[in-house]
């Protein structure tokens, strides 16, 4: 089996956290027309963690069009913090924006300022508790499912999960009703839909009729006609059903009075159903994936969930106590971040590590370019989750970090997301453990999201107090 932690990390980057950026550069490689497009498609993650060698602003192509990409964390944070001259767009985003419409991760600055407030009280932490309820139920529906020596494709269950439990909180839907259903058979062919047409370096590929095509449409235009119905429904109803949907229709901006629309709640939970199910899958998928690989990090996460949990179901209330747990998640997010490559695009003209960038310009970071780099990170295919100790962690570069982005586009829904990845990997190996069909190679699959792609796995059954490797007999 692959053992994808120790995948090689750029050998550049000497400078980074040490002294200012200012190296600039040019990736090497580059076709007419088509740019950096071939490396994207097939090689992307070994092109983007070999850019800092080059530089730490390094000028690629995305087809005909220049981009720049911030390898360093100064510049990252430079370009996150300052969201009007850096502002949600560039080639990526104007090819996703039309397929998921104007909500929270792909509006602009002026719009997002608005959306924000709106979104903000679904989010609120006063109501984390009644999501993580949800998410504990549905978690324990799965685990009682599984059979002890029976194969599971792991990324596919916990997409499955992620999906039901993304619904149920947003719709307050029960668990295999006809909208999950939907949701999950649709989500997978829009993700990869999404991916195709941001790296396509012109933009002929939806114009041509493919299946694959015909397809995405299809499943673009199902999703949104079971958002349309349950918007409505919701509208009609004009009850609190304690969901993100409940209070997405009944916010009102103080400052403005304004509501959103049925076309901008479209687009609110089309976004918050993509962003909420694939990352939050991936995440989990790849923390088994690396335990199997690390049974030293196993057995202190078994301990962890032992002492804290008797061999119970975790609750909300569980969380502070899980803290090497909690670690376990940010060191996979560090390895296998899901928003893996991101762009902004400059409003005015402005300067980047001495180079004068001039409005439309595009500016690319990348969360596992980032993760990968030995300056910011010592020994940075090692997994280990005690580097987020509190002591260790404050050695890490400020911007080296950004699974979430950061400044006032942070990740609105990160709360609820490192809550379902905490909750569902201390269950998991509660009750659990997992290893690999023999035979099986894993390979990072990056598309909107870093996959594992098919992830086959043999469940044996663990009980409190085992420790880890022994299992019932």
């Amino acid at each position: 089996m692959a053992d994808t932690a120790r995948i090689r990390p750029g050998a550049g980057h000497a400078t980074t956290g040490v002294a200012g950026p200012s190296r600039k550069g040019r990736a090497p490689g580059r076709l007419p027309v088509l740019g950096h497009a071939i490396p994207l498609r097939r090689r992307p993650l070994e092109f983007l963690v070999d850019l800092p060698t080059h530089g730490d602003l390094v000028e690629i192509r995305l087809g005909p069009k220049r981009a720049y990409m911030a390898c360093h964390p100064e510049l990252v944070r430079q370009v996150l913090l300052d969201s009007r001259t850096y502002d949600k767009g560039g080639p990526l985003f104007d090819k996703v924006r039309p397929l998921v419409g104007n909500g929270l991760f792909s509006s602009a600055w002026a719009e997002h300022r608005l959306q924000r407030r709106l979104v903000y009280p679904a989010f609120h932490p006063g109501r984390m508790a009644s999501y993580a309820a949800m998410m504990c139920e549905e978690i324990d529906a799965v685990l009682c499912s599984w059979q002890e020596g029976r194969a599971i494709d792991l990324g596919a269950t916990l997409h499955a999960l992620t999906v039901r439990v993304t619904t149920r909180t947003l719709f307050s839907t029960t668990a295999g009703g006809g909208a999950v259903a939907d949701v999950q058979h649709c989500l997978p062919i829009i993700l990869r839909g999404i991916y195709r047409r941001m790296t396509a370096p012109v933009g002929l590929l939806e114009k041509l009729p493919t299946p694959e095509t015909r397809r995405f449409e299809q499943a673009r235009k199902r999703l949104g006609a079971v958002i349309d119905e349950t918007v409505q429904g919701c509208r009609r109803s004009g009850a609190d059903n304690g969901d993100l949907l409940s209070t997405l229709v009944g916010a009102r901006d103080e400052e403005s009075g304004e509501r959103f629309s049925d076309d901008e709640l479209r687009d609110q939970v089309m976004t918050l159903l993509i962003a909420g199910t694939e990352t939050t899958a991936s995440v989990v998928a790849w923390t088994f994936h690396l335990l199997s690989r690390h049974p030293e990090v196993e057995r202190q996460l078994h301990d962890e969930t032992d002492r804290v949990l008797q061999g119970r179901v975790p609750v909300f209330a569980d969380l502070p106590a899980l803290e090497y747990t909690r670690r376990l998640v940010t060191e996979t997010l560090r390895l296998y971040p899901p928003a893996w490559l991101l762009s902004r695009m400059v409003t005015v003209e402005t300067e980047l590590a001495g180079e004068k960038l001039k409005p439309g310009a595009t500016v690319l970071y990348s969360p596992y370019l980032l993760g990968r780099s030995p300056g910011l990170f010592p020994d940075p295919g090692r997994f280990d989750p005690d580097r987020w100790l509190p002591e260790r962690a404050a050695s890490v570069p400020r911007g080296a970090m950004v699974p979430f982005g950061a400044g006032s586009r942070k990740c609105i829904g990160e709360a609820f997301g490192m809550a379902e990845a905490t909750l569902a990997i201390a269950a998991i190996s509660t009750r659990w453990q997992l290893r690999p069909v023999p035979g099986t190679t894993i390979r990072p699959k990056p598309e909107a999201a870093l996959g594992t792609g098919p992830l086959y796995m043999l469940p044996r059954p663990r009980r409190f107090g085992t420790g880890s490797g022994r299992v019932n007999p």
